[in-house]
């Protein structure tokens, strides 16, 4: 399993979600994807889009206006 980070920070909807996307789709299964955000619609969004794709969401926390995810790729 290998951990990518992705910087999505000063970025809005829709760009966070399909910088996720693309990055995913070049991960293995079980690899995590770690995305640092800054758009609060993401929270949301995030969960949305694990749900729609079988991607699993790990966790989300939200710390000094910043968000962060770990998604794990189901390949």
């Amino acid at each position: 399993m290998t951990e990518q980070t992705l910087d999505a920070r000063g970025l809005n909807c829709p760009l966070p979600i399909l910088r996720a996307k693309k990055a995913l789709k070049d991960m293995k299964s079980g690899d995590v994807l770690v995305i640092h955000a800054t758009d609060p619609g993401a929270v949301k969004d995030f969960e949305a889009f694990c749900r729609s794709t079988g991607n699993a969401l790990l966790d989300s926390s939200a710390a000094n206006g910043e968000f962060q995810f770990r998604i794990r790729a189901h390949g």
